[in-house]
């Protein structure tokens, strides 16, 4: 009943359209912030999460696997993360501000909401995974007050237009 309530009425699209600005609002102006302000280095960052990993309460790694993939992979290539930090956050919020590919962008925000939580960033992470699910699961709904009026009905006729069961479901 609460999944139709926010998969198709019009007041829950207008609920919505606030929490998909306000999310936007916050992953545009930090991704810009890191895009104009120059110098953006997500190095101490990620040494910092490796140096200081997520801990139980007895002191042991919670997400070693997590930790193995900073050191091993994501600080290595920094310079892939420096420029993808930055720019996936700016796009990310620019989507949900115009409420174009909403879910597609929602489903990145919360894949890095998810990434600055296991590096052991708590700040507004919590409240943001909270507000992107519930933009995730309303799915459509959630961009019908957007540019997602008008792509996804395109997207749906150009790409699925063979694709009849692709049609039903989405």
């Amino acid at each position: 009943m609460f999944n139709k309530f926010l998969r198709e009425n019009k007041i829950s699209a207008v609920i919505l359209t606030v929490i998909r600005l306000y999310l936007g609002y916050s992953w545009f102006t930090a991704g810009l912030g890191k895009l104009t302000g120059g110098g953006f280095d997500a190095s101490g960052f990620l040494k910092g999460a490796i140096a200081k990993p997520v801990s139980g309460p007895e002191g042991n790694v919670l997400y070693g696997w997590y930790v193995d993939f900073l050191s091993n992979f994501a600080l290595p290539n920094i310079d892939v993360f420096n420029t993808i930090v930055p720019w996936g956050e700016t796009l990310i919020g620019l989507g949900l501000l115009l409420g174009c590919l909403t879910t597609a962008a929602m489903f990145f925000g919360l894949v890095m909401n998810f990434s600055f939580f296991l590096a052991g960033t708590v700040s507004h992470n919590p409240t943001d995974i909270f507000l992107g699910f519930i933009i995730l699961t309303a799915g459509y709904n959630a961009g019908r007050f957007g540019l997602d009026r008008w792509v996804v009905p395109f997207i749906r006729k150009t790409v699925f237009k063979g694709n009849e069961s692709a049609k039903q479901h989405a």
